[in-house]
């Protein structure tokens, strides 16, 4: 089945840009920039529907006890130091255990667990995105440099991709007979801030398990500890290097950052200011040819939540554009 566009939006490429039009069709461009806010509406795909089915959500904590690979670390504090994390599974309506799933990994996730819900379960009813399941995962705690979470979001290479297919998933699958697809094009990821820069960094390095990203005031700065001589500037370096140096990967990016989002009045050599950061990730991915949507909002912060309660149905469409069942 392919998964077809409802409504329209304008959009040009920036610095053109414009907010989005109401139309009977809905399009997809591969590459578009457009403006929101500054006033903003929840997206009517936020709310629950009565006559829509709902999917389930069930929940368990993993304890890093059972980790191999991230033992825990906390700022000012040596050695391991312990820590657990919340993990929430979203089946939909009609689940069934034989059947192979599409999935979305949300970092920071059981923060967005609700809303993502209400709005995958008013997608699927109306065939605008796949039956999917999502994880939403929460990191191992703290923020920044020094934490756990700096250390999984931040850390420029493939650990935490590899946290997720080595013990994440097994172990949604031992609980829940969830059955995951190992199709790269049915598997997406998404994440808020840091845990954008995360979900961008598991397709970067594995576009053969992940090729669908969506990134909310995406941390592409630079927050990476330990340092690393080969990324020296942190997720700076995708937007500064990477991006243009290496061959065009099979991924597909929707990617969103507020007027006044965290760092807004702070220049290039700082390395930490999340506008600039964001609008050159769109510059790299469009003259490398990516196919990407880029959502600058105005009268918006860090992780805004107006912003995302307007934008999201439309972020997960649009990611999912194309997808067609095998």
């Amino acid at each position: 089945m392919k998964f077809l566009p409802r409504i329209a939006c304008c959009t040009v490429i920036f610095p053109l840009l414009t907010a989005i039009c109401p139309a009977a069709e809905k399009e997809f461009p591969e590459q578009s920039e457009l403006t929101v806010g500054p006033d903003y509406t929840d997206a009517p795909e936020t709310k629950e529907q009565k006559r829509v089915d709902r999917g389930e959500i069930r929940e368990f904590t993993m304890d890093s006890k059972d980790s191999k690979i991230y033992k825990g670390i906390a700022k000012g504090q040596e050695g391991e130091v312990p820590y657990k994390r919340q993990v929430a599974v979203y089946l939909p309506a009609k689940f069934r255990p034989s059947q192979e799933m599409p999935f979305i990994v949300v970092q920071d996730g059981i923060g967005y667990r609700d809303l993502t819900s209400r709005v995958l379960d008013n997608l699927i009813d109306e065939k605008r995105v796949p039956a999917q399941v999502a994880i939403f995962i929460n990191s191992g705690g703290g923020d920044s440099k020094g934490s756990q979470r700096g250390l999984e979001y931040d850390t420029v290479d493939d650990t935490y991709c590899k946290f997720i297919e080595k013990e994440v998933l097994p172990e949604v699958t031992r609980r829940f007979k969830v059955k995951f697809t190992t199709d790269p094009e049915a598997r997406a990821t998404m994440g808020f801030s840091s845990g954008a820069a995360a979900a961008f960094t598991m397709a970067w390095f594995h576009p053969e398990l992940y090729r669908r990203v969506v990134s909310y005031s995406g941390t592409f700065v630079n927050q990476q500890w330990p340092e690393n001589n080969r990324t020296p500037h942190g997720a700076w370096e995708y937007h500064e290097n990477l991006i243009k140096r290496a061959a065009k990967k099979p991924i597909r990016i929707w990617l969103h950052v507020s007027d006044k989002d965290n760092g807004w009045d702070r220049d290039d050599t700082s390395f930490h200011n999340w506008v600039r950061a964001n609008k050159l990730m769109a510059k790299e991915l469009k003259d490398k040819g990516y196919p990407y949507r880029f959502v600058f909002s105005q009268n918006s912060g860090h992780t805004d939540g107006k912003v995302t309660r307007q934008t999201l149905p439309d972020a997960l469409e649009w990611v999912w554009h194309g997808y067609q069942a095998k």
